[in-house]
């Protein structure tokens, strides 16, 4: 059986907001696997449907550029938030970014592209950085959206520096409509999306072992109901992890009495000639990448003032 930390359960109390007790049990059933013991506590009724990547673990910048019918996002880590405020650091970013809108979502074809007023591709002119500042940074990924007629509007949280953050939004809206009308909302829906952060667009597009896995749930939650009633209960439990996680079914943050799909059609009717918002891209610093122990313990003795 596996070792059951003060760290993992201190890790899938983060994730799921459950007490100390119930996040140890949970995993001393799963024998220690984090998202057996979420789906574990949710069958028990004791936690929501916990997103991954929940823990900034990394320190960089997001970097952001929209212009018109293209936008791209990117991601430059760095191993402290006091090199994300270097001024130098931050230029390079904003320089990457515009190069990413051109790069189809490749961070390869990123890395191999000319940094501007350099003789170095991107890939070389971070490594000299690495040299010049002394301390690690990667360009880590990259995504690009586009539509043929409309805008790609774009959004930065928690923001350094024009253009660049914490979490960078793109959102993507068709329509030949006024693009000044479009560019406004496609602004307060990646807001929304900043602040919700959905797992897809609608139910359809859910990924089928993630449905699987919430239908899973469901079912040991009502184990031993009728199979007719059953049926309900999955509908009806899919129609609440939509509006919770399915950007059109979400209620609109900016007006809680319209989902994000009516008010993408309202938008639409603005702006004159209708909308279709084809595409939505999030991504927010350090998703994925756990801290290690030592970087857990620096951070409490540093609130401590132990460092």
């Amino acid at each position: 059986m596996a070792e059951i930390t003060a760290a993992l359960v201190r890790d899938l109390r983060e994730k799921t907001g459950v007490g100390m007790m119930d996040c140890k049990a949970a995993l001393a059933a799963t024998n220690g696997d984090m998202e057996a013991a979420v789906d574990w506590l949710r069958a028990k009724g004791l936690a929501k449907a916990a997103k991954k990547s929940t823990r900034v673990a990394a320190e960089g910048l997001v970097g952001v550029s929209a212009r018109g019918t293209t936008g791209a996002l990117v991601e430059v880590n760095s191993e402290t938030d006091f090199v994300a405020r270097n001024e130098k650091f931050q230029a390079m970013v904003a320089e990457i970014a515009k190069l990413a809108v051109d790069a189809d979502s490749s961070t390869e074809k990123l890395k191999t592209m000319k940094f501007p007023g350099s003789a170095h591709d991107v890939a070389a002119y971070v490594a000299e950085m690495v040299a010049t500042i002394g301390e690690n940074m990667t360009v880590r990924r990259t995504t690009a959206l586009s539509v043929k007629d409309g805008v790609v509007a774009s959004y930065v949280h928690s923001q350094a520096a024009p253009g660049m953050g914490k979490i960078g939004v793109l959102v993507a809206l068709e329509g030949a409509g006024n693009k000044d009308e479009l560019n406004s909302f496609g602004r307060m829906l990646a807001m929304h999306i900043a602040a919700t952060n959905p797992v897809s667009m609608s139910l359809e597009s859910i990924p089928a072992d993630v449905l699987a896995r919430e239908k899973a749930i469901l079912e040991e939650k009502n184990a031993g109901k009728p199979a007719n009633v059953m049926e309900k209960i999955i509908a009806s439990g899919l129609k609440s992890y939509a509006k919770e996680n399915c950007l059109l079914d979400q209620a609109y943050v900016h007006d809680g009495s319209k989902t994000v799909a009516q008010a993408v059609s309202e938008a639409g009717n603005k702006a004159g000639g209708g909308v279709t918002l084809k595409a939505f891209s999030r991504m927010q610093l350090g998703e994925g990448i756990e801290k290690g122990a030592d970087d857990f313990a620096a951070e409490v003795a540093k609130m401590s003032g132990q460092g």
